[in-house]
């Protein structure tokens, strides 16, 4: 049995094989997209590593095999000391579970790795930056130390670097290995035993997701987003999430790496920013969007990082919108001709319709801070300023969940919220991507937000309320609101009038009924006949 697979258009494995982030990368291939050459540890692997509790027979010699193609690909040594190559380390299950798995960046940089890393760049600092943030990742990874910190920061690297690695010998009992080989094998078990971790499993539960599946973990050369001042990273939404407006939509950081936008612990800027700083890289994701959109019929979500103005794909999906946003999607896709009215009707389904109007807080309301709604939606409850409280206080009523930001070890207190506030992050954080997935009303980005959790309270807007204090939140203003203000629920758009007018066509029945009757009578006329 073959356990690992090349990251090439002409590998037929499923996604259940593959993982949906690996099958995502081999359809951005076809599209004839740039994505950097790899390779992916299959499902399979991990559900033998789960049952036997080692790497299975082979695999190492497998791993050795993929590293040197990748090697003769990009003419570079995994952890040499001259053009050293240094991979990402990624989970990738058939189902995707927002950051519920390990992920090390950097991976390959060994002592002399990093050495020649720079020199061959003439910066000293990008190559120490880029060490300390694999031995974060990897700290992380393999002791479940829940400090999204260790990673960030300014100051003497190389005194951080040995903070971490000191870190790394307490917890784990032994130093990371100086061999790159060794690291690789090191960090798929991590990914693979992140697949059982509590916040995984608590995942699976609320999404019904069967715990046998196992995840993939895709290698991949690593783009440096924080090389210099033409590198970034960022996400993008071929249309607007939050309407379904065909407009790009999504977040970027210059200089910085893909984690630092997904765990929402960077400040990050418009997407449209990107046009005016990096044009041809503007140009090359506008045309990646049109692609991708193209191949999936549907609004999209990707990953990208650009290194020295060269823009790279790391990650598509469709982008499941819900709502309003949904409702628009399919009927502008029907409009376009891309997809028919049939089906647009059944991309929509009728216990999301009471979701589409959307419910926000009346203009009279007491806003003690405002941020960017993440996850349209109300919801009001007491405040908690950790995962353990909101659980905890959650047995007496809803909870609003407050943090300066959000890591898959919240998620216990994510699935216990009503709602979700940061104080960091963008639409593409953590905290929103989660809420998202729940379809738990969500705030995040409020600048001058301060979570005092020592002093059991928050401030914003030069105002402190205690943990416990009732709030209400607007997920699609971003506004949150002392007390229990009025809400005010908007009126059925042209969108949804278009839609259920399709319904009625198809179903035959013209009377006024409830709009989710009138969408299932259609979905029942066009699967059942």
């Amino acid at each position: 049995m073959r356990w690992v697979r090349p990251l090439s258009p002409s590998v037929e494995e499923t996604a259940e094989t593959l993982g949906g982030k690996a099958h995502g990368l081999l359809v951005l291939r076809r599209l004839g997209l740039p994505v950097p050459p790899g390779f992916v540890v299959t499902t399979r692997a991990c559900r033998a590593f789960l049952r036997d509790g080692r790497l299975p027979d082979g695999l190492d010699d497998e791993l050795a095999a993929a590293v040197a193609d990748l090697e003769a690909s990009t003419g570079r040594r995994f952890g040499g000391s001259r053009a050293p190559l240094a991979v990402s380390v990624r989970s990738g299950a058939g189902v995707s579970m927002p950051g519920m798995m390990n992920t090390i960046l950097n991976l390959g940089l060994t002592t002399a790795a990093t050495a020649a890393l720079a020199a061959e760049t003439g910066d000293s600092r990008f190559a120490l930056n880029s060490r300390l943030r694999f031995l974060a990742g990897f700290a992380a990874a393999i002791t479940n130390v829940d400090d999204g910190t260790l990673g960030r920061g300014t100051g003497d690297e190389e005194a951080r670097i040995e903070a971490v690695e000191d870190l790394i010998r307490r917890r784990w009992g032994r130093p990371i290995p100086d061999d790159a080989a060794r690291q690789l094998e090191s960090a798929v078990e991590a990914v693979f035993s992140s697949w059982d971790t509590p916040r995984a499993r608590t995942y699976r539960e609320l999404h019904d997701i069967p715990h046998d599946l196992g995840t993939a973990v895709i290698v991949q050369t690593m783009v440096f987003g924080n090389r210099d001042e033409h590198s970034g990273t960022g996400v993008a939404f071929s249309r607007d999430p939050n309407t379904g407006e065909n407009v790009p939509f999504g977040e970027v950081l210059f200089g910085h790496q893909g984690e630092d936008v997904v765990s929402g612990g960077s400040l990050t800027r418009p997407l449209r920013e990107l046009a005016g700083r990096e044009p041809a890289v503007w140009a090359g994701l506008l045309d990646a969007l049109r692609r991708v959109e193209g191949h999936y019929r549907d609004a999209c979500y990707v990953e990208f990082t650009f290194q020295a103005g060269e823009l790279w794909i790391l990650q598509v999906r469709p982008g499941r919108f819900v709502g309003g946003a949904a409702v628009r999607v399919a009927t502008d896709l029907a409009d376009e001709r891309v997809i028919g009215r049939q089906e647009a009707l059944l991309r929509i389904s009728p216990r999301h319709l009471p979701h589409v109007r959307t419910p926000r807080i009346a203009g009279t309301a007491d806003i003690l801070a405002k941020g960017i709604g993440a996850c349209p939606g109300v919801a009001a409850g007491r405040v908690a300023t950790t995962s353990d409280g909101a659980v905890r206080m959650a047995a007496d009523g809803p909870v609003i969940l407050v943090r300066p930001e959000t890591s898959p070890h919240d998620m216990r207190g994510l699935a216990a919220a009503a709602g979700i506030v940061t104080a960091r992050g963008g639409p593409a954080s953590h905290a929103a991507v989660v809420a998202r997935s729940m379809g738990k009303p969500a705030v995040v980005g409020i600048g001058d937000l301060v979570v005092d959790v020592a002093g059991s309270s928050v401030r914003a807007g030069g105002r402190t309320v205690g943990e416990g204090t009732l709030v209400t939140i607007d997920g699609t203003g971003g506004e949150v609101a002392l007390g229990s203000p009025g809400v005010v629920t908007t009126g059925a758009d042209a969108h949804l009038r278009r839609l259920l007018e399709w319904a009625d066509e198809v179903s035959g029945d013209h009377s006024e009924r409830d709009e989710a009757l009138r969408l299932g009578a259609a979905h029942a006329v066009l699967r059942h006949g």
